[in-house]
Formats: C-alpha cells, structure tokens, sequence
C-alpha cells in the first residue's frame, strides 16, 4: 500500500525547474510531501531522462505510485514531441473527422489516447490532463480553440469518453477540464481572468453537459473562469458556490478535483493566497506548474494535508489505473493513420 495513507501527502501538485532535479528541490519535496508532480517541456529531453526524472520525484515522497502528470493533449499543448515521441493531433481533427464519419472519429480518438499512453506509461507517467471537454463556441478566444472536440454537447461527450477509454486501457488517468467549461471564454485565463455572461439555462444545455456526461472519470481540473450567472465576484476555481451547487452538484462529479494552474494570471493575490482559496472553496489539490522553487514554497506554506473526502477521491482514482492492455503501437497508427486519412501519423 502506498505510503500515502500515513496521512502525511499535502494537498498540492507541483513541477521542478528542469531536467534533472535540483539538490534544493529535491529537499522541498521531501519535507513538503506534495501529493504529486507535473512535468512540462522544460522538463523532457529525452526517454531516459524522464525516466530518470520521474523517479527521482517519486522518491522525494517514497512513494512509488505517486502521481506524475503531463498535459499531453496533442496540436499545440503537447509537452512532448519529435524526435523522441509522436506529437498527436488536436483535438479539431476528430471533430473533423467526425463530420465525415462519426464511428471513425471515435475510434479515431480512442486509438490516438491509447498511444499518448504507451508513450507516458514508458516514461513513468500516469496522468494525462486529457480530454478538454469544452466546446468550440464561435466568436470566442483561441486559447481553447482547436483543441476542442466540436461545437455539439454530445459529439464533444462521445469522443471524450473515447479518450479517456483509450488512456484507462493503456495504464493512465485521465483529467476532464476545464470544468464548469471554458469554451465561450472572450480571453485567455493564461493572462487574465475571462467573464462568462451566458445564462444558467444556456450553461446547463451546453458547456455543463459533457462533463456531466463524463462525470464518473477519475479527476477533474477546474477552469479559471467567472460566470455572471452562477458567482460574479469569484472564478470557478475559488468559488466555493460554482463547485459545490455546479460541479459536486447540477454536474456531479465526485473525483478528485484539481485547480488550474494557480501561477496563471486570470487569479489575483499571492500563491499563498490563490491556493487557500482554491482549496477552501473545495478543490481537493492545488496545482501549481512552473517550477519556481519559491513560489511553491508558498503554495506549500497554505496547503494541509489532503482532507478524508480528498484521500477518498484519491483512492478510488488510483484504483482505475489498469495495467495496461497488450497492444501493438506500430498497428495501432497504422490504423489511426488510415482512419484519420493521413500517410503517416507522427
């Protein structure tokens, strides 16, 4: 059983500076217990230096099933990448797809998750901030974009459950975001915060509905994003309102919930300050990505150890990783190759 459920694990996520970890780090983890890690490109060079790498995390914590995650989306948010592994597709190429031929799309998707797990269960990697399950609404930002599944609830809710069926089977979780939805948002949450007016029978019948459809996946990350309709003084990640009554609630997903980034400009205030009220207004881990050392040192000033609802939702998603079934990548993007209508899928 993992060392975990001594009750000492912190209820934060956070990432190194690069490639290798630093002496001063490696001693912040140790004394801080982070209930695990992310890795951005800053991070991977190559197969063995991550392999490398991820271990050295997980012994900070002595515990070697500790999460490691990645945002391994494909298109443009894709942390790794050639020459070293296969840069996947964004998410706008099976929404096309499915506008030709919804069957293909979905195994499409299926197929393209179960590669992106081959390539992370190599390196020691077992969570994926995969699917984005929000929609592509016109007249919106870019900073969801192509990375949407399609503009239709249901098309959006299919082929995601397909990724996250393609990441379970090949031995890694997957993470729905951004949760209320993020997709109708005006700016980019990456530099401020984005206001959302639409109405709550609008959000219900749309941006609500296919996490609600995905709402027994393992985790969830929240979007830094107000909506006038549900709490105007306070984006989702903070507002104790918008996850208790919308995402706990109208969605109802119990997994582990997961903040956003919190070094992204959309939240004001200290680190310390944004990750007390992430967790205060009911996310189950505070996350925190850019590998600076002293801006985690807030973050772990504020966070306690994981709440029982927490270490509830945390054991039932470790629970879900599978050991990975045998497959054949080659077959598999030959096969996602010819779905997709490519030559070759790289």
């Amino acid at each position: 059983m993992s060392s975990f459920f001594g009750g000492t694990r912190r209820a934060f996520i956070c990432g190194c500076a690069g490639p290798t970890l630093l002496p001063d780090e490696a001693a912040f983890l140790r004394e801080s217990q982070p209930l695990g890690f992310i890795l951005f490109a800053r991070n991977c060079e190559s197969p063995a230096q991550v392999r490398a790498l991820t271990s050295a995390l997980r012994d900070t914590v002595r515990d070697p099933e500790a999460f490691v995650l990645i945002d391994q989306e494909g298109g443009r948010v894709a942390r790794l990448g050639p020459p070293h592994w296969r840069r996947p597709p964004a998410g706008e190429a099976f929404d096309q797809l499915a506008g030709r031929n919804a069957a293909a799309a979905e195994r499409a998707c299926y197929l393209n998750a179960r590669l992106i797990a081959a390539d992370l269960v190599n390196l020691g990697i077992t969570v994926d901030c995969y699917p984005v399950l929000d929609l592509r609404v016109p007249g919106a930002d870019a900073v969801i974009g192509n990375r949407s599944l399609g503009t239709s609830p249901t098309q959006v809710a299919t082929l995601g459950r397909m990724a996250c069926q393609g990441l379970l089977d090949g031995g890694v979780l997957p993470v729905i975001k951004h949760m209320p939805g993020h997709g109708r948002t005006t700016v980019d949450s990456h530099h401020s915060l984005p206001v959302v007016s639409a109405s709550l029978d609008v959000l219900q019948a749309s941006d609500f509905e296919p996490f609600r459809a995905l709402a027994d996946m393992p985790i969830g990350m929240t979007g830094h994003v107000c909506y006038q309709a549900l709490d105007g003084s306070c984006p989702a990640t903070t507002s104790a309102l918008i996850i208790e009554r919308v995402i706990r609630g109208a969605i109802g997903f119990d997994g582990l919930l997961l903040s956003d980034d919190l070094s992204m400009a959309a939240l004001s205030g200290t680190r310390a300050e944004r990750a007390k009220a992430a967790l205060d207004a009911g996310c189950d881990v505070a996350l925190h990505c850019n590998g600076r050392l002293e801006e985690m040192c807030e973050i772990a000033s504020v966070a306690p150890v994981m709440r029982p609802k927490s270490v509830r939702r945390y054991e039932r998603a470790l629970g879900m990783r599978r050991t990975p079934v045998t497959t054949d990548p080659a077959a598999l993007c030959v096969e996602l190759a010819g779905l997709m209508g490519e030559a070759r899928v790289a």
